[in-house]
C-alpha cells in the first residue's frame, strides 16, 4: 500500500516557526489535491490546508490563514507547509492527507476528513514557551 511520508514538526515557541513535508511521489497528484489536517486531544481532526497540485491554487482555514503556507514542490513531488507566527492553539498531530476534495458552500468550500483516503503517519507539533 502506497504511504504518505511526512516530516518535519516538533517544539516551537509562540510567534516561532516551523516547516511540514509530505513526500507523495507514488499517488496520482495530476488533477487532485494534497494537504493537510490537524488534531489536537480531544478533538476532531480539522482541516488546515491543501493546494492543487495541477493548478497551484491554494486553500487555507480561516485560522491559519494569512500565517501557514502550502506549497509545491514538482521535481520531488513534496507538499510543505510553512507555519509561521505559531500560537499555542496550533499544537496537534499534523496529517498529510490525499486526495482532499472540496465540497462546494456559502464561502468557497469545506473539507472533511471522512472524504480522504490516505493520511501520513502524523507529525506532532508543539507550540509553548
Amino acid at each position: 500500500q502506497e504511504q504518505l511520508v511526512e516530516s518535519g514538526g516538533g517544539l516551537a515557541q509562540p510567534g516561532g516557526s516551523l516547516r511540514l513535508s509530505c513526500a507523495a511521489s507514488r499517488f496520482p497528484l495530476s488533477e487532485r489535491t494534497i494537504g493537510w489536517f490537524r488534531q489536537a486531544p480531544g478533538k476532531e481532526r480539522e482541516f488546515v490546508a491543501a493546494i492543487s497540485w495541477s493548478y497551484g491554487t491554494t486553500y487555507y482555514s480561516d485560522t491559519v490563514k494569512g500565517r501557514f503556507t502550502i506549497s509545491s514542490d514538482k521535481p520531488t513531488e513534496t507538499v510543505i507547509l510553512q507555519m509561521n507566527s505559531l500560537k499555542p492553539e496550533d499544537t496537534a498531530v499534523y496529517y498529510c492527507a490525499f486526495p482532499i476534495i472540496g465540497r462546494p458552500s456559502r464561502d468557497g468550500y469545506d473539507f472533511f476528513a471522512q472524504d480522504i483516503q490516505t493520511w501520513g503517519q502524523g507529525t506532532q507539533v508543539t507550540v509553548s514557551s
